[in-house]
């Protein structure tokens, strides 16, 4: 394995069998491991030490938010890219606090999802237009 190492967390096995599909597609990537709860998936952060980790927010074993926390506390390296159906304000910020680095809602392209697994080495990715707004509205009077 040479490419960018992504860990895939969602505790819908489908969605993760579909991530995993896309990952698969671009040669430039590697998946070390998928997990469907935040144990499993902070475990195998501590294993692997991946690169990228996209992750679902509402997930058994302490939920997103603590799984982002202590990944970027047991892998620093690892870029966290949320990757919900939630993008309530709350939601965003807390996801954000914790450290992920994008923000995306389920639903999003494939070639979006991509593009934040790749821009998310180099600079914060992207947050989608729904969590943007959230953001925007906290931000300002």
């Amino acid at each position: 394995m040479t490419g960018i190492r992504v860990l895939l967390v969602d505790d819908e096995a489908l969605m993760r069998e579909a991530l995993g599909d896309l990952i698969s597609c671009d040669p430039s990537l590697d998946l070390v491991g998928s997990a469907a709860d935040a144990t499993e998936a902070i475990e195998l952060a501590r294993l692997h030490q991946p690169d990228v980790a996209l992750l679902d927010v509402k997930i058994p074993g302490g939920g997103g938010v603590y799984a982002a926390s202590q990944i970027t506390t047991c892998s620093p390296s690892t870029r966290i890219i949320a990757l919900t159906a939630y993008a309530d304000r709350t939601t965003v910020m807390a996801m954000i606090g914790a450290g992920a680095r994008a923000y995306l809602v389920k639903g999003s392209s494939g070639e979006k999802i991509l593009h934040a697994v790749h821009e998310s080495l180099v600079s914060s990715a992207p947050l989608s237009r729904e969590a943007a707004a959230e953001v925007f509205r906290r931000l300002t009077p």
